[in-house]
């Protein structure tokens, strides 16, 4: 680190090679954690429009994401079957595809923003500690304390931790916002599963009252 720069690629550039390859993987984890920001966005765009789309339990309406969840809504009762024990079969088996649904969502990409979050501070910290021991070591070659020898291990430690904190804040956040989002979509899930579930009851039972 010969000409001691303050922009974040001259301080990656000029760090030793620890401290270089542990800001190259922050830096990775940083962009896979904004890659995954925009997977997530896209998923929950989806699911919440197939939920506005789907509020009108009782309407026709076009295939959605959530569509298979509903599926079972269009089928007949058992033989025998009350339309209370309708509903509630078709409550507990909605809710169990919803489940499903939402869990495939939400896997890979909430997960992931929970581990960039809490290890990249870590890795960061190696290599602060590390940019230290570098400078403790220059003073011991050296067998001087200017700012000119302890500087530059100095810089690499605040760079590594800088870079740390760049791909842990946001991911932090990101898992913060991303599972309360879907939080809050599975408990309107679940109460357009028991309209559906009771529109698709009483549906059944007037069909078998005509019928009868």
């Amino acid at each position: 680190m010969d000409n001691l720069a303050l922009s974040p690629w001259s301080l990656c550039l000029d760090a030793g090679p620890i401290v270089e390859g542990v800001i190259t993987v922050l830096l990775a984890s940083s962009l896979w954690c904004w890659v995954v920001v925009i997977e997530l966005a896209v998923v929950l765009h989806r699911v919440s429009v197939a939920l506005r789309l789907e509020q009108p339990s009782r309407t026709k309406l076009k295939r959605t994401l959530l569509s298979p969840v509903f599926a079972p809504a269009a089928a007949p009762p058992l033989t025998d079957e009350t339309q209370s024990e309708f509903r509630s079969r078709l409550t507990r088996t909605m809710t169990a595809l919803a489940r499903v649904l939402l869990a495939d969502a939400e896997r890979g990409g909430v997960p992931s923003l929970a581990i960039v979050a809490s290890v990249t501070p870590f890795v960061g910290l190696f290599g602060t500690v590390w940019g230290i021991m570098t400078s403790f070591t220059s003073i011991a070659h050296a067998k001087d304390t200017s700012l000119a020898v302890v500087a530059p291990g100095i810089a690499e430690a605040l760079a590594a931790t800088a870079y740390g904190l760049t791909a842990a804040i946001p991911a932090s956040v990101a898992y913060n916002v991303f599972a309360s989002a879907f939080a809050r979509r599975g408990r309107v899930l679940s109460t357009v599963i028991e309209r559906r579930a009771s529109d698709a009851a009483r549906d059944a039972s007037v069909t078998a009252n005509r019928s009868g």
